[in-house]
């Protein structure tokens, strides 16, 4: 696993749009904060 340091920049996360197209989500909220969310299904 891969540390990231202070100032690195993430790496590219794929994943499904609203609307259904693919795209990058660390360029979608560059320059601003941001929460993800994932949901694992039942635990």
């Amino acid at each position: 696993m891969h540390i990231l340091e202070n100032g690195t920049k993430l790496p590219p996360i794929m994943g499904v749009k609203h609307d259904g197209e693919a795209g990058d989500m660390v360029a979608s909220v560059a320059g601003s904060w941001a929460a993800v969310l994932l949901y694992r299904g039942d635990w």
